[in-house]
C-alpha cells in the first residue's frame, strides 16, 4: 500500500504565523511613509499581499512534486548556468541607488542574488550526496564545491552586496560541516577569506564608515550611525509590552527602511520585548522542525536540501534581527516571511515549500 504523505503541519503553521505578522507589520510600518510618498496608504500593502499569495502558489507547488527529480544533472547543472547568466546579466541593468542588485521585468523584479542560493544549495545537496564519505578528499569533492561558492560570491560581491555573499558563504560552510568536512579545512579556508574578507571591506569608504559605526555609532550620529541610532531608540522606546500596534513613532521619518530591513524594530517597538521575544523563537522553533525534516529524510540529498534550506532562512534571520539590535554592522538584508519585498519572499517560500516536500517522505 502506497505511503500516505503528509507534511509537517508545525512547520506550515510557523510559516503562515510569520507571513501573517509580516502583512500586519508592513500595514503598520509602511501606511505613512506610503501615503506620503506614493498617495495611497494601502501601497506596500497591496504589493505586499500580492507577493504573498504568489509566494504560497510556489509554495504549493513545491510541495507537490516530487523533490527527488531536482537530483538530476539536467535540473542541478541547468540551475547553475541560468544563476551565472543572470549573475552576469544584472551587472549591465541599471543600478537602483549605485548597486546592480535588481532585474526589472515592467513593475516587477527581483534579485538573483536570492536564486544563488537555491541553485548552491541544489548543487552542495547533489554533490555531497555523490560524495558520500570522500567527502574530504580535495580534489573530487572539496574543489568543486569551493569553487561554485567563490564564483557565485564573487558575482555577488561586484554588485556590489558583501551581505549576500557573506550569508551564502556561512550557509554552505554551514551545510559543508553537517556533511562531515574536517574542522582544518574550515581553518585552511578561513586563513585565506579573513584576508579577503579584510580587503574588501578596507576598499569601500561606505564599508569602513558602517564598522566605525558598529563600534561607536554615536561618533557620526547623523551620518553613518544614523540608522543604528534609530533603530535602538525604537527597540528601546517598546519596553516590555511595546507601545501598541500602529502607535510607533520611529517609522514615522526617523527609521530608515522601516518596513523592510529594519522591520524587526517597528515589532519591538510596537510589541515590545515580548513580541520581539515571539519572532525569535519562532525562527528558533522553525530551525528545529526544519533540521528535524532534514535528519528524518529518507537519503542524503533530502537531508542536505532541507538543511541547506532551512539554514538559509534562519540564518538570514538572525543577521537583520542582530543588525536591527547593534549587534552586527548594518548592512540591508530583509527578515524572512516579515520584511516587505518581492523576490526574497518568494524564493523563501519556495525553500519552505522543498523543506515540506522533504517532511513529507520522512523515514
Amino acid at each position: 500500500m502506497a505511503k500516505k504523505l503528509a507534511s509537517d503541519m508545525t512547520l506550515v503553521a510557523i510559516t503562515v504565523t510569520l507571513l501573517g505578522l509580516g502583512l500586519v507589520m508592513v500595514w503598520s510600518a509602511s501606511s505613512a511613509l506610503a501615503l506620503e510618498g506614493h498617495g495611497n496608504a494601502y501601497y506596500f500593502l497591496v504589493r505586499q499581499v500580492l507577493w504573498t499569495s504568489l509566494g504560497l502558489a510556489v509554495m504549493v507547488a513545491a510541495l507537490r512534486m516530487d523533490y527527488r527529480k531536482l537530483r538530476h544533472p539536467l535540473v542541478v547543472y541547468g540551475a547553475i548556468v541560468g544563476t551565472t547568466l543572470l549573475l552576469i546579466l544584472v551587472l549591465f541593468m541599471r543600478p537602483v541607488n549605485d548597486v546592480h542588485r535588481w532585474i526589472r521585468l515592467g513593475s516587477l523584479s527581483f534579485q538573483p542574488a536570492e536564486m544563488a542560493k537555491l541553485a548552491l544549495i541544489l548543487f552542495l545537496a547533489y554533490h555531497l550526496e555523490r560524495r558520500g564519505d570522500r567527502v574530504n578528499e580535495f580534489l573530487p569533492s572539496l574543489f568543486p564545491a569551493l569553487l561554485l561558492l567563490g564564483w557565485f560570491g564573487f558575482l555577488i560581491f561586484i554588485q556590489p552586496d558583501l551581505g549576500s555573499a557573506a550569508t551564502l558563504v556561512l550557509t554552505s560552510c554551514l551545510l559543508l560541516f553537517l556533511a562531515g568536512v574536517r574542522l582544518r579545512s574550515f581553518a585552511a579556508l578561513a586563513l585565506l577569506g579573513l584576508p579577503l574578507l579584510y580587503q574588501a571591506v578596507m576598499v569601500a569608504a561606505y564599508r569602513r564608515d558602517r564598522i566605525e559605526a558598529f563600534l561607536n555609532p554615536w561618533s557620526d550620529a547623523r551620518g553613518a550611525g544614523y540608522q543604528i541610532i534609530q533603530s535602538l531608540i525604537a527597540v528601546g522606546t517598546g519596553g516590555v509590552t511595546g507601545v501598541g500596534l500602529m502607535e510607533g513613532r520611529q517609522k514615522l521619518f526617523y527609521l530608515p527602511y522601516p518596513y523592510s530591513d529594519f522591520i524587526y524594530a517597528v515589532v519591538g517597538e510596537e510589541l515590545g520585548l515580548l513580541g520581539a521575544a515571539a519572532v525569535v523563537a519562532a525562527f528558533v522553533l522553525f530551525l528545529w522542525r526544519g533540521l528535524r525534516a532534514a535528519w528524518k529524510a529518507p537519503d542524503a540529498f533530502g537531508l542536505y536540501l532541507a538543511a541547506g534550506l532551512t539554514l538559509s532562512i534562519v540564518l538570514q534571520a538572525f543577521i537583520n534581527m542582530s543588525v536591527v539590535l547593534g549587534l552586527l554592522p548594518t548592512k540591508g538584508i530583509p527578515l524572512p516571511f516579515i520584511s516587505a519585498g518581492g523576490s526574497s519572499l518568494v524564493f523563501t517560500l519556495l525553500g519552505v515549500g522543498l523543506v515540506l516536500n522533504v517532511s513529507q517522505h520522512a523515514d
